[in-house]
């Protein structure tokens, strides 16, 4: 099921509305949908680099508000609709000790779940049901998002397809190191 829903995906880089298509994956993929938008965004940055700022801030725009989203169903209906996705990715068993501790953290754990390979629906509805600041969650959504994107369109756009594979198979890797060093050393000036 999982690789009928990324061939679709895939396929819709090519089709007339490839930017709305974007948006709609990159909007329910923050709350529901398994597959990230990096898989559109890549096959139509490398159809057209002229368009990898627009395509990159359709996907940042369009991401924030399916964030909301999460949010919302964090937020009003976790025990109806959070809930069952929450267990579809297996991250409910965590979720009362996660809850404990999550505000405090808040921000980092959406900038971290943003800009890395960790499901950000599942930070988007935690963020819900914790509810994390609205507006702390927004700013750390959005730089997140746009880091993100704008990286990806950028190397893209640079490139173009060689740097294809990398990006696919290795720049989950490169964002979940940055951010665990970025992290570190924060905790590293907090303590020392």
């Amino acid at each position: 099921m999982l690789r009928r829903l990324y061939d679709w995906t895939l396929s819709l880089a090519s089709h007339p509305h490839a930017l709305w298509a974007l948006a709609f994956v990159a909007f329910i993929e923050s709350s529901v949908f398994p597959i990230p938008p990096d898989v559109l965004m890549v096959a139509m940055i490398v159809a057209r680099p002229s368009r990898a700022f627009v395509i990159a801030a359709v996907a940042t725009l369009a991401s924030v508000a399916g964030g909301l989203a999460g949010y919302w169903i964090g937020y009003s209906a976790f025990e109806t609709l959070g809930r069952p996705v929450l267990e579809f990715y297996g991250k409910d068993a965590h979720f009362a000790e996660f809850q404990a501790r999550y505000n405090d953290w808040g921000a980092w754990a959406v900038l971290i779940a943003g800009v890395t390979p960790f499901p950000y629906k599942v930070i988007t509805i935690l963020s819900g049901v914790t509810a994390l600041s609205l507006p702390v969650f927004i700013a750390a959504s959005f730089v997140a998002r746009a880091l993100r994107f704008f990286i990806v369109a950028a190397l893209l756009w640079k490139f173009g397809a060689p740097i294809r594979d990398f990006i696919e198979a290795r720049l989950g890797l490169v964002f979940s190191l940055f951010m665990a060093l970025l992290l570190g050393g924060f905790l590293v000036v907090r303590y020392l």
